[in-house]
């Protein structure tokens, strides 16, 4: 038959140790069959892979060393990243009697301002701390300007590596 086991956490010599009582007495020669679910924080930084040492005690064994193996489990970190982004205003229409000033400093003479934001979200349920994130902005259609990249700013602790064609006329 299947039973729940009764386990209790402790720490012993530095080390975490889980002690679950598989019963008393045993027969001898019985078979018991442990299927164990462990729950582990704080593994953000332990590589690919975590080891636990399983050991089986008895108390009236009659080996003084108590035989011990060790069992490596894959680690995978999970975590969903959201990509938001909206453009304010929503909907730019230029009329049809506009021109561009060439030469010009002033933001106007060179189109309608819009600004793009973009908002990167984990949705877990893992952390995460190393992201990337490439932008491709399309800046030219058909040889003409299409966007002319003026600023780029962040929030948050990011570090961005800013486009060697951001503001090139100084507007």
């Amino acid at each position: 038959g299947q039973e729940k086991l009764s386990c209790n956490p402790k720490k012993e010599n530095g080390s975490h140790v889980v002690l679950c009582e598989l019963g008393n007495p045993m027969k001898a020669g019985a078979r018991i069959t442990v299927d164990m679910q462990l729950s582990v924080s704080g593994l953000e930084n332990m590589g690919d892979a975590i080891t636990f040492q399983l050991q089986l005690r008895s108390k009236n064994s009659p080996s003084p060393t108590n035989a011990s193996v060790m069992v490596t489990v894959p680690v995978e970190a999970l975590a969903v990243m959201e990509l938001r982004g909206n453009s304010l205003p929503a909907t730019t229409v230029l009329p049809s009697t506009w021109h561009r000033v060439e030469g010009s400093q002033q933001l106007e003479d060179h189109g309608i301002k819009v600004e793009h934001v973009y908002q990167l979200h984990n949705k877990g349920p893992s952390t995460v701390s190393e992201v990337t994130l490439h932008l491709t902005i399309p800046t030219k259609l058909g040889g003409h300007i299409l966007l002319y990249l003026l600023e780029l700013s962040t929030e948050g602790g990011i570090n961005c590596t800013s486009l060697p064609d951001l503001n090139l006329q100084q507007v």
